[in-house]
């Protein structure tokens, strides 16, 4: 997750994290496309061995969405796609799949004691 804002135009990790998601979204158009990795990835690409499938935990928000195109309802709670960034004044946040305007945080709304 990166914070974003005035103070924060040109931040070098911003800048670092857009040229490798556009490098991926390069990868998906040409697998979709038919190309094989072997056109992709170059003699240098390290060897995985001994490997398994695993998970990690990524930064997302969780609340009471309201308005919500698939997730339909008033004050539904949910959880968010993975959160990409997040407003230096927390009014807004683009997780993977969409914006979000962000409404109080519970530590604001008095739920949190």
């Amino acid at each position: 997750m990166l914070l974003f804002g005035r103070a924060t135009p040109t931040d070098e990790m911003l800048i670092f994290q857009v040229d490798r998601l556009l490098a991926l979204a390069a990868d998906l158009e040409r697998v979709r496309r038919g190309a094989p990795p072997e056109a992709m990835a170059n003699e240098e690409a390290p060897i995985l061995d001994r490997w398994i499938l695993a998970q990690r935990i990524v930064p997302s928000l969780a609340g009471l969405s309201t308005g919500h195109p698939q997730l339909v309802g008033q004050g539904r709670l949910i959880n968010t796609s993975d959160l990409w960034l997040l407003s230096e004044d927390r009014a807004w946040a683009r997780t993977l799949s969409r914006w979000y305007r962000l409404g109080r945080a519970v530590e604001q709304s008095g739920l949190d004691s």
